[in-house]
């Protein structure tokens, strides 16, 4: 019998198969068992591709974040490039929002995603803004994109005044407003870019006054 061509298992190969199981069961799915028995291997026939559980996640946060698109920030002017990007970063969680969870609660050291954190350092700085400025910067963008992508995964309108119009004559008018958009999406894409550009505006650094 000849042999295959390609080996059964791979980094990539193992990677991908932890975050089809991190999307259908959450954090839980990211384990190096439920992993093997996915693959139909031995748990110990993943430690000669992945050292451990922490680089097997960080192999799905590289999955996640290749759909992020940072060149934005390096070819376009500030705003433009942030709006670009932040849109490209919630389109690529979007995909995977169950991911989220996992990735927040653990360290950040992929390759591809350094690279796109030093763009976006790059472009802050180019603008203005200093070394000890960059982290809180990109967390309120990523704290924002990210919520904003939980927000899209739940139920497309968690408020429901039905019933109390007369005690809260405002907020169901703006209830009802929801009528005259996509059922499907009726507030998490607008509130998006409505956030979105609300960061924008106030993501230069301002002029000091000392």
């Amino acid at each position: 019998m000849p042999r295959p061509t390609q080996p059964k298992l791979s980094r990539d190969a193992i990677a991908r198969a932890a975050l089809a199981l991190v999307d259908r069961d959450g954090s839980e799915g990211a384990s190096i068992r439920r992993v093997a028995d996915r693959l139909k291997v031995h748990p110990t026939s993943l430690y000669n591709h992945v050292p451990n559980l922490a680089a097997l996640i960080e192999d799905v946060r590289a999955i996640v974040s290749s759909r992020i698109d940072s060149s934005f920030l390096r070819d376009r002017e500030w705003e433009e490039g942030l709006l670009l990007w932040a849109r490209s970063y919630r389109d690529a969680f979007r995909l995977h929002p169950r991911a989220i969870p996992l990735l927040m609660g653990n360290r950040a050291s992929a390759p591809l995603l350094m690279s796109q954190y030093e763009d976006f350092a790059v472009a802050a700085e180019r603008v203005g803004w200093t070394s000890d400025d960059i982290l809180p910067l990109l967390t309120a963008f990523e704290s924002f994109i990210l919520g904003s992508v939980l927000d899209g995964s739940g139920p497309t309108v968690i408020f429901d005044p039905t019933g109390q119009e007369q005690d809260v004559p405002r907020f169901a008018a703006a209830y009802a407003a929801l009528d005259a958009h996509d059922p499907a999406d009726p507030v998490a894409t607008r509130a998006f870019e409505l956030g979105l550009s609300l960061l924008i505006a106030g993501a230069r650094p301002r002029p000091r006054t000392d």
